[in-house]
């Protein structure tokens, strides 16, 4: 048991996950010990944005404060310098306010029932004990990472870029549950649920739903472990779903239910929201809404450029090393491609360790600057399946799946 997770949260913390703008003026910007503190990058990465607030919650550093309640925290870009992305750093997203600030292990049971042989209540001592543990390396990515660069812009939480992390998941595979319940024939989908609740009797309870064949491969977990440790309350404390490639509408927090059904989902959250048009790349136009839509699924493929930062300045004489991140929905990434001319010429980065398709790689690219002024940065990249970031911008009604070339603005001197 981590006794953390079963500790009342301190009064500024409880106020923020609980209490709305009240909470949010009670709550200065913070730095970590021992560093000077600085005006936070704004979400988005533009130069002429206002700082954003910078919070710290439990078991988590100085994140980016986008919403208070349910609590929203983006990672800053400039923090993704590690293949795995360290939990205190890792991004925090809720659609409903009424998250429970301590999770009694002693008492919490997983049920997996619906259309089954054998219903399961199981504690988390019972997944660790009775099913074989499994780990995968996976990208974590919020559908509407990015939102704030639609434009025209669109509903939704105005993320930047930094909703978004990569961890190694250990627990058991949602399979061998599902094999130690006995799925009955005729099964259609396989429900979730958890201990999150809405605050409005009218706010619909947070479902997610996958297709039986989607549920049963191998790389879907319910994890109890978020790189060697137990998850941070923020991050779906004491399990969570993790459906690798998939976008993290799905990867249901503090999962406490799953449910085999013999009919498809009609949760609000699967029926009318987390839709894409069925266009190609769900893109579509605000005069011309797609009439067809369906569920969002696998990520496509996406790069950023960490370093250098926006309205950053690169010396001349000694240049500087550009590094950055890549992935997509579970092929792998094959080559990144730096630009340093705004897109006219291309040159290969070195990429990182490879810990399996569904994580991201790294990459740098040394560049020293042949003259002064100012510069564009871009990457781009190419994955295995042989899907490549180009300079279209999608649009579609809810924010979701940017993933154009990205490019950092920085001046040499």
């Amino acid at each position: 048991m981590n006794p953390a997770k079963n500790l009342p949260l301190p009064r500024r913390d409880f106020l923020l996950l609980t209490g709305g703008a009240a909470a949010a003026a009670l709550l200065p910007s913070v730095s970590a010990p021992g560093r000077d503190p600085v005006a936070a990058p704004p979400p988005g990465g533009s130069a002429n944005a206002a700082p954003a607030e910078m919070v710290r919650l439990p078991e988590k550093t100085d994140l980016l404060l986008v919403t208070d309640r349910p609590p929203q925290l983006e990672t800053p870009l400039g923090m993704f310098t590690q293949d795995l992305t360290p939990n205190e750093l890792f991004y925090v997203r809720w659609h409903l306010s009424e998250i429970p600030l301590s999770v009694d292990l002693a008492a919490f049971r997983l049920k997996v029932g619906g259309h089954v042989e054998t219903p399961l209540e199981l504690s988390v001592e019972q997944l660790k004990k009775d099913f074989p543990a499994a780990e995968v390396v996976a990208v974590n990515q919020c559908s509407g990472n990015s939102r704030s660069f639609f434009n025209p812009p669109v509903a939704g939480v105005q993320w930047g870029n930094g909703a978004v992390g990569n961890a190694r998941w250990k627990g058991v595979r949602l399979r061998d549950l599902l094999a130690k319940a006995g799925v009955k024939a005729g099964a259609v989908e396989v429900a979730f649920n958890g201990l999150d609740k809405p605050l409005l009797d009218k706010t619909p309870d947070f479902a997610k739903a996958l297709p039986t064949d989607v549920a049963l491969q191998p790389n879907v977990l319910v994890a109890y472990e978020m790189n060697g440790a137990p998850l941070p309350i923020l991050n779906g404390f004491p399990v969570r779903l993790v459906v690798p490639g998939w976008y993290a509408t799905y990867w249901v927090k503090m999962l406490n239910d799953i449910r085999v059904t013999t009919e498809k989902s009609q949760s609000f959250w699967m029926e009318k929201a987390y839709r894409i048009p069925a266009s190609a790349r769900a893109n579509e136009t605000p005069d011309k809404l797609d009439p067809n839509t369906v569920p969002i699924s696998k990520m496509n493929v996406r790069s950023f450029v960490v370093a250098p930062a926006e309205g950053g300045d690169v010396s001349l004489k000694q240049g500087i090393e550009i590094h950055g991140v890549a992935f997509d929905g579970g092929s792998g990434i094959k080559k990144v491609e730096i630009s340093t001319d705004g897109g006219k010429t291309w040159a290969d980065a070195r990429l990182g360790p490879d810990l399996g398709n569904y994580s991201w790689r790294r990459f740098r690219l040394d560049w020293k600057p042949k003259a002064a002024g100012a510069v564009r940065v871009m990457a781009r990249a190419t994955s295995n399946a042989g899907e490549t970031q180009d300079d279209t911008v999608i649009w579609n009604r809810s924010g979701y799946m940017r993933n154009n070339i990205e490019h950092v603005d920085v001046f040499v001197s």
